[in-house]
């Protein structure tokens, strides 16, 4: 039980995995300390897609409008050839939205427009940022972390039930702790830069020197700016001329254009691209998210969309154990994302191969739609229908429309930070109702209609069956009105215990 002296938790990092998990413990009502080591907000594009399932999220976490508005969609890449020849061409596909996944194609918007916007959201729910905070040492004990942090105002010793390593690849609660952080480096040294420029129209992705690894050279305007984000591959050896005239004399050297033009650069960083993942996200009352646990190259734009479904699927879970769920809800944690990570970072490190073939083009694999848990802890499966949708997949969204007439989504009633028990063409509820379940039934005579049968389609549901969908978008189980007592041990496992 914690005491007036002691947190609930200490979030370190404030990049998009950070301030998910901030978001996900602000609605939920959690205590806790958000803390940045730099002065001021990360100011760099990096990681500008967003995925349909972080869409998703988004939606869930009330941003995704602003997100689109302050955004855009990828343009098409226009191919250079050497005698100043070109082709354009979709670099992923058209996909038409489906009622059951809403959103099909990844948006672009640089990163620092996505970090603003959910310190925005964070600042509505009455909490911010702590801007020049560096934490310089922690030990913790069965039950609490005690954590130096140094600040403006000198050094403080906070007290915290958990400690939360959202720090990044060189994290130091990584590195503190011991846990090792294996992988490899790809043998390929990058530089990216967010510049003003003239000399290139913004309707298309320019691409240069496709599949030359040592030449190649990406110049794409950045949705909702006036810059272009310039990617380039860069000796492995040596130090990057990273300013205006370096970065101009690159392009000229690689593109034989004198046109292009550069009148600012707003952010550039050069790296080496690695693979790697640690072998343990938890120890003790200190867990790692984001980029303190896998690092990605950038191909294929998984890393950001990985990050943030981290820090939305342990949001909920770390909530519930403050509030009295079983310690042991945690654990499911890393037995759920370590193994996505582990599949990102193949996917990721088979895009940077193809694209040194020259082959840049993306499909449904990207989307990050068809991650599951279906091994988890949390997945309860029952001896129910053979069924194409199965415990431990995501929940597909369907219309719906309410008794009184209004027309809904399947994913108005999930958003928000409860569970969902839905049930089918049932006469009665299978459960008596608990704080942080909502409840609802669908179907002829109940209180809400399913609209030319998409509900039925995507969840293929038998009349009377119930599926409950976990507060981050996952099938827990599908059970029948007989099972009632299957759910009532797996919500005393949850944390979902008190009857209102």
């Amino acid at each position: 039980m914690e005491d007036e002296y002691t947190l609930a938790v200490l979030i370190c990092g404030a990049g998009a995995a950070g301030l998910t998990l901030a978001i996900e413990l602000a609605r939920r009502g959690v205590p806790f300390r958000l803390i940045e080591k730099t002065d001021q907000p990360f100011s760099g594009s990096r990681g500008k897609g967003i995925q349909p399932r972080t869409q998703e999220v988004f939606e869930d976490l009330g941003i995704l409008d602003r997100v689109v508005a302050a955004g855009g969609t990828y343009p098409r890449m226009r191919e250079y050839q050497n005698d100043g020849t070109y082709t354009d061409r979709d670099i992923a596909g058209q996909d038409d939205p489906t009622s059951a996944e809403p959103y099909h194609i990844a948006l672009m918007i640089p990163q620092f427009q996505t970090e603003r916007l959910m310190r925005e959201r964070l600042v509505e729910l009455g909490h911010q940022v702590e801007f020049g905070y560096e934490l310089a040492g922690f030990e913790q004990d069965e039950h609490s972390v005690t954590a130096r942090l140094i600040g403006p105002a000198g050094e403080e010793v906070v007290h915290s039930r958990y400690l939360i390593g959202a720090d990044g690849g060189r994290s130091f609660v990584r590195d503190t702790l011991g846990i090792d952080f294996p992988g490899k480096t790809l043998g390929v040294r990058a530089m990216v830069a967010d510049a003003a420029l003239t000399g290139l129209d913004r309707e298309v992705w320019h691409q240069f020197n496709n599949g030359n690894m040592e030449r190649m050279l990406s110049i794409c305007p950045l949705a909702g700016t006036d810059l272009f984000q310039i990617q380039a591959a860069m000796p492995r050896d040596g130090e990057a001329d990273l300013s205006i005239e370096g970065i101009e004399a690159m392009i000229l050297e690689r593109t034989a254009r004198n046109d292009v033009k550069l009148q600012s650069v707003a952010w550039a960083s050069a790296y080496s691209m690695n693979a790697r993942l640690a072998d343990r996200y938890k120890i003790g009352r200190v867990l790692l998210v984001g980029d303190a646990a896998h690092i990605h190259p950038p191909t294929g734009g998984q890393g950001l969309n990985t990050s943030i479904q981290d820090a939305y699927n342990l949001g909920w879970k770390l909530a519930a154990v403050i509030t009295g769920a079983p310690d042991r809800l945690l654990d499911s944690y890393e037995s759920e994302r370590r193994p996505v990570a582990e599949s990102m970072l193949g996917l990721a490190a088979g895009l940077l191969e193809a694209a040194k073939r020259g082959e840049m083009r993306r499909g449904r694999e990207v989307h990050q739609l068809d991650i599951g848990y279906p091994g988890s802890p949390l997945t309860l499966s029952t001896s129910g229908c053979v069924r194409a949708l199965l415990a431990g997949d995501r929940a597909p969204d369907a219309p719906l429309r309410g008794a009184a007439g209004c027309s809904r989504r399947l994913f108005d009633l999930f958003t928000g930070p409860h569970w969902s028990l839905i049930g089918f063409e049932t006469e009665r509820d299978i459960i008596k109702g608990r704080k942080d379940l909502h409840i609802h039934r669908i179907g002829a005579g109940c209180e809400l209609k399913d609209v030319d049968g998409h509900f039925r389609d995507a969840y293929e549901l038998i009349p009377g069956e119930w599926v409950l969908v976990r507060p981050d978008g996952y099938v827990a189980t599908i059970v029948t009105p007989d099972e009632a007592s299957v759910l009532q041990a797996f919500f005393a496992e949850v944390g979902l215990t008190g009857i209102q």
